[in-house]
Protein backbone atom coordinates (compact mmCIF):
# COMPACT_ATOMS: atom_id res chain seq x y z
CA UNK A 1 0.00 0.00 0.00
CA UNK A 2 1.52 3.23 -0.88
CA UNK A 3 0.52 6.90 1.04
CA UNK A 4 -0.46 8.52 -2.51
CA UNK A 5 -3.61 9.84 -2.80
CA UNK A 6 -5.55 9.49 -6.24
CA UNK A 7 -5.93 12.92 -7.61
CA UNK A 8 -8.57 14.29 -9.43
CA UNK A 9 -8.94 15.48 -13.02
CA UNK A 10 -11.45 17.78 -12.74
CA UNK A 11 -10.18 21.33 -12.48
CA UNK A 12 -12.49 24.51 -11.60
CA UNK A 13 -12.65 27.23 -13.86
CA UNK A 14 -11.01 30.57 -12.81
CA UNK A 15 -13.30 33.38 -12.74
CA UNK A 16 -10.73 35.75 -15.16
CA UNK A 17 -10.77 38.87 -16.36
CA UNK A 18 -13.20 37.53 -19.73
CA UNK A 19 -15.68 35.72 -16.95
CA UNK A 20 -18.56 36.88 -14.89
CA UNK A 21 -18.88 35.50 -11.35
CA UNK A 22 -21.71 32.72 -10.51
CA UNK A 23 -22.95 32.89 -7.21
CA UNK A 24 -25.78 30.20 -6.17
CA UNK A 25 -28.84 31.10 -8.07
CA UNK A 26 -26.36 31.61 -11.47
CA UNK A 27 -24.86 33.97 -12.79
CA UNK A 28 -25.45 37.92 -11.24
CA UNK A 29 -26.80 40.46 -13.50
CA UNK A 30 -23.79 43.70 -13.17
CA UNK A 31 -26.09 47.31 -12.36
CA UNK A 32 -25.49 49.62 -14.29
CA UNK A 33 -23.41 52.77 -12.96
CA UNK A 34 -25.90 55.26 -11.12
CA UNK A 35 -25.18 58.95 -9.73
CA UNK A 36 -24.97 58.59 -6.00
CA UNK A 37 -28.12 60.65 -4.46
CA UNK A 38 -27.13 63.33 -2.52
CA UNK A 39 -29.09 64.85 0.55
CA UNK A 40 -30.78 67.83 -0.35
CA UNK A 41 -30.98 69.44 3.13
CA UNK A 42 -26.96 68.70 3.56
CA UNK A 43 -26.53 70.46 -0.13
CA UNK A 44 -28.54 73.42 0.63
CA UNK A 45 -28.62 74.64 4.30
CA UNK A 46 -30.99 76.83 3.50
CA UNK A 47 -33.79 74.83 3.64
CA UNK A 48 -35.37 73.77 6.54
CA UNK A 49 -37.54 70.63 7.78
CA UNK A 50 -40.38 72.02 9.19
CA UNK A 51 -44.02 69.64 9.58
CA UNK A 52 -46.30 73.22 8.96
CA UNK A 53 -44.77 73.24 5.08
CA UNK A 54 -46.64 69.73 3.28
CA UNK A 55 -45.07 70.87 -0.09
CA UNK A 56 -41.95 70.22 0.89
CA UNK A 57 -43.03 66.70 2.86
CA UNK A 58 -44.75 65.35 -0.21
CA UNK A 59 -41.10 64.92 -2.47
CA UNK A 60 -40.85 62.27 0.93
CA UNK A 61 -44.33 60.35 0.54
CA UNK A 62 -45.23 57.99 -2.39
CA UNK A 63 -48.56 58.47 -4.25
CA UNK A 64 -50.01 55.26 -1.88
CA UNK A 65 -49.14 57.75 1.00
CA UNK A 66 -45.52 55.43 2.48
CA UNK A 67 -42.77 57.40 3.41
CA UNK A 68 -40.07 56.89 0.63
CA UNK A 69 -37.26 55.51 2.26
CA UNK A 70 -33.54 56.66 2.49
CA UNK A 71 -31.84 54.51 -0.13
CA UNK A 72 -34.47 55.95 -2.73
CA UNK A 73 -34.88 59.69 -1.54
CA UNK A 74 -31.00 60.16 -1.03
CA UNK A 75 -31.20 61.75 2.12
CA UNK A 76 -29.08 60.94 5.02
CA UNK A 77 -30.00 59.47 7.84
CA UNK A 78 -29.91 62.46 10.54
CA UNK A 79 -31.99 64.29 7.56
CA UNK A 80 -34.15 61.28 6.92
CA UNK A 81 -35.06 60.69 10.89
CA UNK A 82 -36.42 65.08 11.12
CA UNK A 83 -38.44 63.70 7.89
CA UNK A 84 -40.16 60.75 9.25
CA UNK A 85 -41.07 62.67 12.07
CA UNK A 86 -42.43 65.54 10.24
CA UNK A 87 -44.32 63.89 8.51
CA UNK A 88 -45.91 61.91 11.32
CA UNK A 89 -46.31 64.95 12.56
CA UNK A 90 -47.99 66.77 9.85
CA UNK A 91 -50.27 63.61 9.03
CA UNK A 92 -51.01 63.80 13.22
CA UNK A 93 -53.09 67.46 12.58
CA UNK A 94 -54.14 66.70 9.09
CA UNK A 95 -51.92 68.36 6.71
CA UNK A 96 -51.10 65.27 5.03
CA UNK A 97 -52.54 62.30 4.19
CA UNK A 98 -52.17 58.74 6.17
CA UNK A 99 -53.43 56.54 3.01
CA UNK A 100 -53.62 57.53 -0.22
CA UNK A 101 -56.25 59.62 -2.14
CA UNK A 102 -58.38 56.97 -3.83
CA UNK A 103 -61.96 56.31 -2.38
CA UNK A 104 -63.18 52.96 -1.22
CA UNK A 105 -65.46 50.47 -3.30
Amino acid sequence: MSDERPTSTYQRPSSGPGQRPTGPGGPRKKRPFQRRKVCRFCAEKNLAIDYKEPRTLRYFISERGKIVPRRISGNCAAHQRQITEAIKRARNIALLPVASNHALP
